[in-house]
């Protein structure tokens, strides 16, 4: 049956072996389509207008919106940049991943100076790696952050035919930086030199996105086109804020508007490209956040509202993020879904929608939620245990089950939400359900392995 799911084998370290449904993808090569994953920076659940933003403006995504699916219950790898993107690229969750955090004990010094930072190993099987070997053409443009140049974690060595952008996530956080790189080559950006602020990387990685993307619609075999964008994190740096002069804001809160709204702009962009070349109905896009708000902008933008925290939390202002999947012809038009899934379900999803499951063959947290993108019943996704662990400032654990909510810093109690009545997370019912602090602290037992670069207190 189209969009069934089911469980292989159970394996040590309560890690999932890969579940996939049989699926239209098994057709033949010429069926599989093209995939555009588009990650932002530290965009709030709360910044577009069809999450509920009533300042912001976003008319492009909102038309992705409802020309495609929109999930209110999607959550990122981490609450953080580095971790997230681990998560996303190897579909096993923090308590598995290579890279737990931005620093790590054992890690390189980084291009921004910063010691600690952690590479993917060659033992790690990238979601570009699986479908590198379905035949599709790889690339990623934008922010890696998961290898430093000459580290097992360099884009070339984790499956990518192309790369251009940030290697150091600390690089990325300046929008005019004086270089980029293209695959191993540093890029000098000279209107960015002396000071100067005259190439702005979001103009720069959209622009090679539309070239890239305008010579694949000639190739025979599908793309991968990663689009992981560096807006709006900050420094506050954008060309313009014409948008938004007129408004009685601070200089920051225009910016940001501002960043928010080229977002907009460049996703309309793409997608307008591929109707323009007729590929749109052969391609499916994503569009998400890395994490939570970097800001909550209370009572201007109200960026994480209604949920509690931000970047660096693990309640759900800083893990639950905007998830948009446009895909004409097979994702009904204006669906919203409250299953909850997460960064970790990405790589079984891409692979089973690219035809390369049978490259799957190693064990992951994640499952396809394919069967869920077409509106396909997918029950079992709706209480199976969801977590995160997260080592900046003290060791904290989350798990979500269901409509429930568990947060543990260190070895302090365990804190239990009902997320269906209590969203912002402001009433802690431990006391008063025993039963599921005992089943959430099981299953934080169970849920991680030892990290010599992320030890942690209950090891």
């Amino acid at each position: 049956m189209l969009g069934r799911v089911f469980q292989l084998l159970f394996v040590p370290l309560a890690i999932n072996l890969i579940a996939i449904s049989d699926s239209f993808v098994d057709a033949g090569e010429n069926d599989r389509p093209n995939i555009i994953f588009i990650m932002v920076d530290d965009l709030g659940f709360n910044d577009l207008g069809c999450y509920g933003q009533k300042v912001i403006k976003t008319p492009c995504l909102d038309k992705m919106a409802a020309e495609g699916i929109r999930f209110t219950d999607v959550y990122a790898g981490s609450p953080v940049c580095a971790p997230s993107r681990s998560v996303l690229m190897t579909g096993l969750h923090t308590g598995h991943t290579t890279v737990r955090g931005n620093v790590g004990k054992f890690g390189v010094r980084g291009l921004g100076g910063r010691k600690g930072r952690v590479p993917l190993l060659d033992s790690d099987v990238t979601v570009a790696e699986i479908l590198k070997k379905s035949g599709y053409v790889t690339a990623m443009i934008g922010k890696w952050g998961l290898g430093e140049p000459q580290t097992s974690g360099e884009p070339g060595k984790q499956g990518w035919d192309y790369f251009y952008g940030f290697l150091n996530q600390r690089q990325a956080h300046d929008h005019y930086p004086t270089y980029l790189w293209r695959n191993q080559t540093k890029i000098q950006l000279r209107g960015n030199h002396d000071g100067k602020q005259k190439q702005h990387t979001e103009l720069l990685f959209i622009d090679e996105a539309v070239g890239f993307i305008k010579r694949q619609a000639k190739n025979a075999n599908p793309f991968f086109l990663y689009l992981p964008l560096t807006l709006p994190h900050t420094k506050f740096q954008i060309p313009s804020t014409k948008l938004y002069d007129k408004q009685p804001w601070t200089k920051n809160e225009k910016i940001h508007a501002a960043m928010v709204s080229q977002i907009d702009s460049d996703v309309g962009r793409i997608l307008a490209l591929l109707a323009e070349l007729q590929i749109d109905k052969k391609t499916i896009v994503f569009f998400c956040s890395d994490n939570g708000a970097h800001s909550r902008w209370e009572k201007r933008f109200d960026s994480s509202h209604p949920l509690r925290g931000k970047k660096r939390d693990v309640y759900e202002g800083g893990i639950r993020v905007p998830m948009i999947v446009r895909w004409p012809g097979h994702i009904a038009k204006g669906k919203t879904s409250d299953t909850p899934w997460a960064f970790w379900d990405v790589l079984p999803t891409l692979a089973e929608v690219g035809g390369a499951k049978n490259h799957l063959k190693h064990s992951i947290d994640g499952v396809s939620v394919l069967p869920t993108l077409l509106s396909k019943p997918q029950t079992e996704l709706s209480e199976r245990f969801l977590y995160w662990e997260f080592f900046e400032r003290k060791f904290v654990q989350a798990g979500r089950m269901g409509r429930w909510k568990a947060v543990r810093f260190a070895k302090r109690p365990i804190q239990i939400y009902d997320l269906k009545k209590d969203i912002s997370e402001t009433t802690d019912l431990a006391t008063s359900r025993p039963d599921l602090v005992s089943k959430f602290e099981k299953k934080f037992k169970q849920a991680r392995t030892k990290s010599k670069n992320w030890p942690s207190p209950i090891d």
